[in-house]
């Protein structure tokens, strides 16, 4: 293996495998995270130059740790974890949702934060390893909508710069990269998505391909450890009082 590796969660569909397919032509190995859509990941990973797959759910206990501990120990470059992997359930900012907190909670930030921390403690790589935690411009743009979604979201962004400071060597980064609304979610059909993306400064839909390169950028780069990149066309430098999803069928009614 002459390439460096990275491994993406959540990287056989949406922005995840956006992600895989901008590693793959930047020149990287690929390996690709996935729960439940292993048909998605081995046509996608049969598409990429270099790519393997591995399954793991993020909801369980001890799935993060024992996932870091089988990429190390296959690869002897594994420079880049980005965790994307995510789920996004409404609830209301009124009557919180224990069970869509507790999932959300598990997967967008415990299991990012485990998985981030057992690739420091085990992997190997030249030149310095990278984190990338995928996190979303509500962090600097909040509203009441998705209430434990964001909660999730505040909580990962802790993580970067606790593990910045205390679970890095010299040569490492951690990195946030917080994307503005990209894919139809929730409910949306494409149409909405198409309106409701443009309620940014830029007037502009930003694309998959945007944060994916942004994540390439970070991963080959040697910016300040700890430092989270916005990639949303201006998004959270608005003031929004309800996610875009509702904003643009309060405006089309």
């Amino acid at each position: 293996m002459t390439r460096p590796a990275v491994l993406v969660t959540g990287g056989a569909q949406r922005l995840g495998a956006a992600f895989s397919r901008a590693f793959a032509a930047a020149g990287w190995h690929v390996v690709i995270h996935y729960r439940s859509s292993g048909e998605e990941a081995a046509a996608l990973a049969g598409d990429l130059p270099s790519a393997q797959i591995m399954q793991a759910d993020l909801a369980e206990n001890g799935a993060a740790d024992a996932l870091a501990r089988d990429v190390a120990a296959q690869l002897d470059d594994w420079r880049a974890l980005v965790n994307s992997a995510a789920v996004f359930q409404p609830d209301d900012v009124a009557a919180l949702d224990p069970g869509i907190l507790d999932r959300a909670m598990q997967v967008n930030a415990r299991a990012p934060a485990m998985l981030a921390q057992s690739y420091l403690a085990h992997a190997s790589a030249r030149g310095g390893r990278r984190v990338i935690q995928i996190t979303d411009q509500k962090l600097a743009n909040p509203n009441p909508d998705f209430f434990s979604y964001t909660m999730s979201k505040h909580a990962l962004d802790a993580t970067i710069r606790m593990l910045a400071m205390g679970a890095t060597q010299p040569d490492d980064r951690i990195y946030g990269l917080a994307p503005g609304a990209i894919l139809p979610s929730h409910d949306q059909s494409e149409e909405e998505a198409e309106r409701s993306h443009l309620l940014n400064l830029r007037r502009r839909r930003t694309s998959p391909r945007d944060v994916a390169e942004a994540a390439v950028f970070l991963a080959s780069g040697d910016l300040a450890s700890g430092e989270t990149l916005f990639v949303d066309s201006g998004q959270h430098l608005l003031s929004q009082p309800r996610d875009v999803i509702y904003l643009e069928r309060e405006a089309a009614r």
